[in-house]
């Protein structure tokens, strides 16, 4: 019992030092929201003083934050001729911790900070039940698991923003890791905000993409994501597993599977091979388990992360291909894409 308590603890630790920025928002003591951006926007040359001053904390909390942030390698220093200690942001920080970058990923700080981790508080009752803890952390029934996810406004922009900033840095990876040109018409289910669809009609511009998703997302999507330049993206309103879909050549579904159990996982996969063309494929996209379950560990972490959110799991290429082959594709690719996630293709004989 020690074993696995210890194990609870350093896995609980290791998920968080995966997110290790988000610690540094608790560890500041924010009043608002936008105190750590403010942080990040010194930018260069800054000195404690001046940021305690700016943001009206104390010079010695703030020199400590500062200083953590060096050893997390957030911030860099140099002295000045007087001997001051000057910080600067790390190439790193700029390009990820900005809000105003294009590979931001601020909105998955803060999604992480307040709500991930109020879900990895319960842990040990997550991995003692099997279940997620939707209910513990936010007092809402995860019966309906999107229901849960999206239980207000606020938290369902916050969700889409999340996915937004991961899909504008490892989209391009994901679109391109296989040639997608033979597919004209591309169904994005669960497309979300659109960020997806954006990088794929970027790379391939004979095709056309539709986002299916939930009506209260495609209206948020339409809202705060898409723009009238986004002439070849368009949105479905629907669930996935309730509406009939479409025919396309192509369904892609980014980070879909892993939130399901087997069996729901094989009733979306048989929707989606009646609906392919003939020639017709599906896209998955999963962060993908080793064979010897030795790792990665980012993505035994992940899986832990299904645990305590949602119904499903990460899993092995081996079994996303039993599951794809059960359900009538013949042909199946597997690729790496980046450095976290692989892309699955599989084609209708």
């Amino acid at each position: 019992m020690f074993i696995v308590g210890q194990a609870l603890q350093k896995a609980s630790l290791s998920f968080r030092h995966t997110q290790r920025t988000n610690t540094l928002v608790k560890m500041a003591g924010a009043k608002e929201d936008g105190y750590s951006r403010r942080i990040m926007q010194y930018m260069e040359g800054f000195m404690v003083s001046k940021v305690a001053q700016g943001l009206g904390t104390s010079m010695d909390g703030m020199g400590r934050l500062l200083s953590a942030c060096v050893g997390l390698e957030l911030l860099t220093t140099q002295h000045s001729a007087d001997g001051q200690v000057l910080y600067s942001n790390t190439e790193m920080s700029t390009m990820f911790l900005m809000k105003s970058s294009p590979q931001s990923l601020y909105h998955s700080v803060e999604y992480n900070s307040n709500t991930t981790y109020l879900c990895w508080h319960n842990l040990t009752d997550a991995v003692r039940e099997g279940k997620n803890q939707y209910e513990k952390a936010f007092g809402v029934s995860s019966k309906d698991l999107f229901e849960a996810l999206y239980r207000s406004d606020e938290e369902m922009v916050r969700f889409m923003q999340l996915m937004n900033s991961v899909w504008n840095i490892c989209g391009k990876d994901v679109v391109t890791a296989f040639d997608l040109s033979p597919f004209k018409s591309i169904y994005d289910l669960g497309g979300c905000s659109g960020a997806l669809a954006k990088q794929c009609v970027s790379v391939y511009p004979e095709c056309t993409v539709t986002i299916l998703d939930l009506p209260k997302v495609t209206e948020t999507c339409r809202k705060h994501f898409l723009s009238a330049e986004d002439v070849r993206i368009s949105i479905c309103e629907g669930d996935f597993f309730k509406n009939a879909l479409p025919d396309a050549d192509l369904f892609i579904l980014a980070r879909i599977l892993h939130d399901w159990t087997e069996k729901q996982c094989r009733l979306l996969l048989a929707k989606v091979y009646q609906s392919c063309k003939p020639g017709g494929g599906v896209l998955l996209v999963e962060a993908l388990l080793s064979e010897d379950n030795s790792g990665p560990l980012t993505v035994q972490l992940y899986s832990l992360d299904m645990l305590v959110q949602t119904e499903g799991r990460e899993r092995k290429g081996s079994e996303y291909t039993s599951l794809l082959t059960a359900v009538g594709f013949s042909t199946i690719h597997i690729c790496r894409a980046g450095n976290i996630y692989s892309v699955i293709l599989a084609l209708k004989g």
